[in-house]
């Protein structure tokens, strides 16, 4: 992860410019995981596009005490398909996740399922645009899901069944976490990476965004397995320097990329973030081994 965003706490989310401003519908939230987000919209709405707030955005645990702390979730991992995305169907689900993730409603709010539609509907519209490559400045976009069957989740969560529920052939699935995977040189408004210099940074570089995981689920190791798929495909890319934007003080977003074996290369200047309104972002690099066939 308004990463790509932490974890095995409550919540992984990178970065992501998703709004911190209130909006009498819906008040943004950074909690959990997930990953980009940037410029906004203008009123009365915040979109979840990239080029509005939801590319770097990020899920922070609420405090909780002993006795106010959800009890986990176990699922069974056997049922578990992480992928790239292949489907429309697919893209709309996860689109629909990051809503639910980066977004905090409140259910007595006036129109909030118009607005929720609305919200998936733009970040739908930005995603199919990246993936398509009519997106200035992004050479590559592939956009990675966790999903499970519709009945291992049916009994843990109706509202996440109906927002994220997609078919894939004969079966229905959910998507549980997702996350964009970005070929380019810089994302707007963050931190650029500094590898690899010169000539081949326009295809060996690539970003993590939008990483989040369905609040039901989180502790399940899901933001970890996005992540591992998203390095895998970022090889076959031939991607040798990848990274992830984090704020500060989302440390479970940052524990969950540095057991992904991130580390530290660049941090935001403070006036960067004041101008912007967001707070202050980490820049996390990892090295990726790239194998030619003679």
């Amino acid at each position: 992860m308004k990463d790509g965003g932490k974890l095995e706490m409550a919540i992984l989310r990178s970065p992501c410019p998703l709004n911190s401003k209130v909006h009498p519908v819906v008040t943004t939230t950074t909690a959990l995981i997930a990953t980009h987000c940037h410029r906004q919209l203008p009123p009365p709405f915040l979109s979840l596009s990239i080029s509005s707030k939801l590319y770097n955005h990020q899920q922070t645990p609420q405090p909780t005490t002993k006795e106010s702390a959800p009890q986990k979730i176990r699922i069974d991992k056997s049922f578990l398909d992480v992928s790239e995305a292949t489907s429309d169907t697919e893209l709309w689900a996860a689109a629909c996740l990051r809503v639910r993730t980066f977004y905090d409603f409140q259910d007595q709010d006036f129109g909030i399922q118009d607005h929720k539609r609305y919200l998936a509907e733009h970040e739908y519209k930005a995603l199919k645009e990246r993936i398509a490559g009519t997106r200035l400045g992004f050479k590559k976009v592939s956009c990675i899901n966790a999903t499970l069957p519709w009945s291992q989740v049916a009994t843990i969560s109706d509202d996440l069944c109906k927002s994220c529920k997609f078919s894939k052939g004969q079966e229905e699935r959910v998507v549980v976490g997702t996350l964009d995977l970005n070929q380019c040189i810089r994302l707007p408004d963050e931190i650029t990476g500094m590898k690899p210099k010169g000539i081949g940074a326009d295809f060996a570089r690539a970003y993590l965004t939008n990483v989040c995981v369905a609040k039901e689920l989180q502790r399940n190791g899901l933001g970890y397995d996005v992540i591992a798929k998203a390095k895998i495909v970022a090889r076959n890319w031939g991607i040798s320097d990848l990274y992830v934007h984090v704020a500060v003080d989302n440390e479970p977003a940052r524990n969950l990329y540095l057991k992904s074996g991130f580390v530290r290369e660049n941090e935001e200047p403070a006036w960067q973030a004041r101008f912007l309104d967001r707070p202050r972002r980490l820049l996390l690099w990892i090295g990726l081994p790239i194998t030619y066939e003679l």
